[in-house]
């Protein structure tokens, strides 16, 4: 049987900690996101992809990249995400918060990897929740933007490794996250992972600040009705926050909420 969704991955930001005044030198955050489909569904992201380009007055089959795009361009692309059938997820490191770094600059991409186990506790609870039987194995299949210089093989063996690590807690769910499902493809050659790349920019501009020091929350409010929600609630769920100024976290969650 195949699987119930395909899960569609990117991230903004970098994994740096050398932080410059001005804003300058590593981000000071580090988004992942997860754009969620019903595998029935999928095709729409092919749909999505075109009308944007058409709208945008690009080629056919032209990439779509957020961060190229023009302001007056970033917000009808928003929009036309924030009106599809998909669910999008979210996990936001404030990298200043963490309060060892060190323990993530030992080994190269360790604080993607951890990134990546926070997004996929989220995504395995948002499709088990919704599975509907019939529809597929209810497993999900992690498409992910191809980082060229990083090992997939060694996300996957991070995965089993903490699928079978007991004394850790793990909350992903195993029967919607399978390792052997994760896969990398070029961020050019899948519509899907041109919206995750939209979606992941679209929630960094909400927190990153620029030189001026003003941070985009526009395109994030554009977003909002695709952001997952257990029982109403958002923090935890599509947004997931490691961040130690609550009144940062307060900020953005209001700011989806208007």
């Amino acid at each position: 049987m195949t699987s119930s969704y395909r899960v569609y991955i990117d991230e903004s930001g970098d994994e740096g900690f050398t932080f410059l005044p001005n804003e300058q030198g590593s981000s000071r955050w580090l988004v992942l996101s997860a754009l969620v489909f019903r595998r029935e569904n999928d095709l729409m992201t092919v749909a999505l992809a075109k009308q944007a380009r058409e709208l945008l007055k690009k080629p056919p089959k032209h990439p779509l990249h957020f961060r190229e795009l023009k302001h007056e361009q970033r917000v009808p692309l928003a929009r036309l995400i924030g009106q599809a059938q998909a669910r999008a997820v979210s996990v936001l490191i404030h990298k200043p918060s963490i309060p060892e770094p060190e323990n993530f600059q030992q080994q190269k991409y360790s604080l993607y990897r951890y990134a990546c186990r926070l997004l996929l506790e989220r995504v395995s609870w948002l499709c088990r929740d919704h599975h509907k039987a019939g529809q597929g194995n209810g497993r999900a299949e992690l498409i992910f933007s191809n980082r060229s210089a990083m090992s997939y093989d060694d996300l996957r063996n991070y995965l089993t490794q903490l699928k079978t690590d007991v004394t850790k807690d793990v909350r992903i769910d195993w029967n919607v996250v399978d390792p052997a499902l994760v896969n990398a493809v070029n961020h050019d050659q899948l519509a899907g992972l041109q919206l995750a790349d939209a979606v992941a920019t679209s929630v960094f501009y909400a927190v990153h600040k620029n030189q001026y020091g003003e941070v985009e929350e526009r395109y994030l409010k554009l977003i909002a009705p695709t952001v997952y929600r257990h029982e109403g609630k958002i923090e935890g769920y599509g947004l997931k926050f490691w961040c130690e100024d609550k009144a940062e976290i307060a900020r953005v969650l209001e700011a989806i909420r208007k």
